[in-house]
């Protein structure tokens, strides 16, 4: 898989416990609504989906925000039934999204349950209203990928790729599944990696050393800010 035609800019983070990870990702996602809302009078943000931001999606219900200016967005989607335990979707309203005043019409969920490739391409459509991203959320897997950009697979790096890919050989079950390309992920005003526990440790320590991995490729022009602990980091970056 090509690098991407921007070299990404890493700012890392580590946290001696997981409670601090989570009440940092939580003060920077609240102050970047504080201002796009001042400035553009909407908060554009990508949700991630994993166990990782379960914790951030919980203490949000406690916000003191204008709902009315939030636009969820998601980074992937697993093709499942709507209401499937498994969808990033249902996560997020369940820790979060249906405890607020969220206007139904801000909730833009990846149809998934039409299938990769209609989904992708109406996903797509849906986004062409939105130039850049104002927070997007990502997690980082064992091995090396994010949202559903997993390796040796089409990333979407190129400038012309598509907003939302279709993926049909995910590694981890259900191997169908919509990501958001690299290339989109990547047109945001900040983008925020969360990671956690030891299993993460030989992911993290591959893209320190500067190896090709999926997380590796979002490269926005403000660069990259990863939160870990102390689990996942281990090498005192700080």
């Amino acid at each position: 898989m090509p690098a991407p035609a921007r070299v990404q800019t890493v700012r890392w983070h580590e946290f001696p416990g997981v409670a601090a990870l989570q009440r940092d990702a939580l003060a920077r996602v609240l102050a970047a609504a504080r201002e796009a809302i001042e400035q553009r009078g909407a908060f554009e943000i990508v949700l991630a989906g994993g166990n990782t931001p379960r914790a951030l999606y919980r203490a949000l219900r406690h916000a003191a925000t204008d709902w009315k200016a939030w636009q969820i967005w998601f980074g992937d989607e697993r093709c499942l039934p709507p209401d499937d335990p498994g969808r990033n979707s249902r996560m997020a309203r369940a820790q979060w999204l249906d405890h607020v005043q969220l206007p139904a019409a801000n909730l833009h969920a990846i149809p998934a349950e039409r299938g990769a490739r209609e989904a992708a391409a109406i996903y797509a459509r849906e986004l062409r209203g939105i130039d850049a991203f104002d927070m997007v959320l990502l997690g980082l897997g064992e091995d090396g990928h994010t949202a559903s950009l997993f390796p040796g697979r089409d990333w979407g790096v190129h400038p012309d790729s598509p907003d939302a890919l279709a993926v049909f050989d995910a590694p981890k079950p259900p191997p169908e599944r919509v990501s958001l390309s690299a290339n989109r992920l990547s047109r945001a005003r900040a983008v925020l990696f969360l990671v956690e526990g030891a299993g993460k440790r030989d992911a993290v320590a591959a893209w320190q050393r500067g190896e090709a991995i999926p997380a590796r490729s979002i490269a926005p022009e403000a660069g990259v800010d990863v939160l870990l602990d102390a689990a996942a980091g281990n090498h005192g970056t700080g």
